[in-house]
């Protein structure tokens, strides 16, 4: 691993307008994979591989066969990462990452 070349950058979400961090470690893989810098946070990129984004259509991929099931961003209350949930939360009620669901 050589990414002291390279030093991690803010980049603003195209979708979401969030501020992420495009790490030097991140940036030294997608040069290598001859991948462009990314345009969206991790959230709303993986919002648009399950066909959940605003334009409606996940980057015109097909989306093989099941249904879509809404995406819903929120706050981990254990953690305080961001994430997303397949359902609408409710203000009164706790609600957790994958991660910290499977630690509970």
């Amino acid at each position: 691993m050589n990414y002291q070349n390279f030093q991690d950058q803010q980049i603003q979400c195209l979708d979401c307008g969030q501020s992420f961090v495009f790490s030097a470690e991140d940036q030294e893989f997608y040069q290598q994979k001859r991948y462009s810098a990314p345009k969206r946070c991790s959230v709303c990129r993986a919002n648009r591989k399950m066909g959940d984004s605003r334009g409606g259509g996940g980057g015109g991929r097909s989306q093989g066969g099941g249904y879509n099931k809404p995406q819903f961003r929120v706050i981990c209350s254990a953690c305080g990462c961001e994430t997303t949930v397949p359902f609408e939360p409710k203000n009164d009620r706790p609600v957790y990452c994958s991660d910290c669901y499977r630690n509970g």
